[in-house]
């Protein structure tokens, strides 16, 4: 188990979604949650944000939603070519319920270079 240490200060560090608090995520943790979220029929979605503007209320949004997507290979490549056009920016995926109308999944797949 890490100290608080090496995992660094929770208080200080920006938060920018649910997993804030955990180690930055890995490919395959990546593509894990993608998975999840497309096997619980949420709807992906791409944002996208410059980290001196993160405390935005509203990020600017790559594309319209996946409305019906189920390959996980579409929403990757989607995501990459987001971080290619922004690699600068914050890249975050949204997985929208289309029952309870709100985010389901909420996380930071890129971060962007602090300024």
């Amino acid at each position: 188990m890490k100290s608080n240490a090496e995992m660094g200060d929770y208080r200080t560090a920006q938060t920018l979604e649910t997993f804030s608090f955990l180690p930055p995520f890995s490919q395959e943790e990546v593509y894990a949650q993608i998975n999840y979220m497309l096997s619980q029929g949420l709807t992906p979605s791409i944002e996208h944000e410059d980290p001196a503007l993160v405390s935005s209320v509203y990020w600017p949004m790559w594309k319209l939603p996946f409305f019906g997507e189920t390959d996980l290979g579409n929403v990757v490549a989607e995501l990459e070519a987001c971080h290619r056009a922004y690699p600068d920016h914050h890249v975050r995926l949204i997985g929208y319920d289309n029952y309870t109308q709100s985010q389901g999944v909420c996380f930071v797949a890129y971060r962007g270079k602090a300024a």
